[in-house]
């Protein structure tokens, strides 16, 4: 295996509430301590049921391409919750005779001889599905919750009437208008003002 590494980074929000700061710099004090050079760090804020991040695409190209030898993952749901995406993935990059480190788990798809570690393919088919079967849960737990708040009679979503002008969201959030004028970021106006981030997204939109 080479020296050269790519950092690949995820989070499933969009928003200012996820970012990929722990992830790089934990794989980053790993390269450095593994004596890895780390040339491309790719940041994605994307869900990990999505098959067209063009992101990992980007990272997945870069390392065909010969830029690295090797991919930093802070764990492997970062590839995704779907398993047979994750081993799609795992499969082609090892044939292609590139590694990938999963920094949780401390293992190596590839053995210190270039050769693929059983091992690993049995941890990461094991784990995949795992986290496929975890979203799943989540998904039918969800709908089972929504299901039962119709029959309820709950009102799903914002009651009619209940938007707002963007005149309207500005003078009622003087204080987050100032705070955003000043150059706090989303999460920061949000604490010291003790609104939602949503509410303060909505805000700087409709100060534009």
């Amino acid at each position: 295996m080479g020296v050269r590494s790519v950092i690949y980074a995820r989070v499933s929000s969009t928003g200012d509430r996820q970012d990929t700061a722990r992830q790089v710099a934990d794989l980053q004090k790993y390269a450095a301590a593994s004596g890895l050079e780390v040339v491309r760090i790719f940041e994605e804020k994307a869900s990990g049921a999505r098959n067209d991040r063009e992101v990992l695409a980007d990272c997945l190209a870069s390392l065909h391409a010969g830029d690295a030898d090797t991919l930093l993952l802070s764990e492997l749901s970062r590839l995704g919750r779907n398993v047979r995406k994750i081993l799609d993935v795992t499969d082609d990059l090892t044939k292609a005779g590139i590694n990938i480190h999963i920094l949780d788990l401390n293992i190596d798809t590839l053995l210190p001889d270039g050769k693929e570690n059983p091992m690993a393919k049995l941890m990461l088919t094991v784990l995949g599905l795992g986290a496929e079967l975890e979203r799943k849960n989540i998904v039918s737990r969800l709908n089972s919750g929504r299901q039962l708040a119709i029959e309820r009679g709950v009102q799903l979503g914002r009651p009619v009437g209940s938007g707002m002008t963007d005149e309207e969201l500005l003078q009622k959030y003087p204080d987050v208008v100032k705070r955003l004028k000043k150059g706090l970021s989303v999460r920061d106006t949000a604490a010291v003002c003790q609104v939602s981030t949503f509410t303060v997204q909505k805000v700087k939109k409709a100060m534009k």
